[in-house]
């Protein structure tokens, strides 16, 4: 089971934005602006950026509660400029209601936002 994710970024500034726009109709807010900046929905802090040598052979998700969160999360990155990977849609593949949409980070990292519930 994963605690947290702490990634390393040589865009700390831009990073901070991306996440903080993504990551908002999730809840997160940024609550840590230590060396490590970390973003949490309240309840836990659950993603750290720090600067140094970033990986982007990296990806990871974050789970939204319906459909219409992961359609937000694209708009925004759409809207904001950020770097559009896959636009939301199901992936039956994986299982019937999985649907996710995807964005990159400012160092290039896959991002997922994820749906595994039917559609309402």
């Amino acid at each position: 089971m994963i605690d947290h994710l702490e990634i390393n970024t040589l865009q700390l500034a831009a990073s901070l934005v991306f996440y903080a726009d993504a990551l908002a109709p999730l809840g997160y807010v940024q609550k840590v602006n230590g060396p490590a900046k970390g973003f949490g929905d309240g309840a836990s802090l659950d993603l750290f950026l720090a600067e140094g040598d970033p990986s982007r052979n990296v990806h990871f998700a974050f789970r939204a509660s319906d459909r219409a969160t992961v359609d937000r999360i694209y708009e925004i990155g759409r809207e904001r400029g950020h770097t559009l990977d896959r636009a939301p849609a199901l992936a039956p593949h994986i299982h019937p209601d999985y649907y996710a949409g995807y964005l990159r980070d400012p160092d290039g990292r896959l991002i997922e936002f994820v749906c595994h519930a039917p559609e309402v």
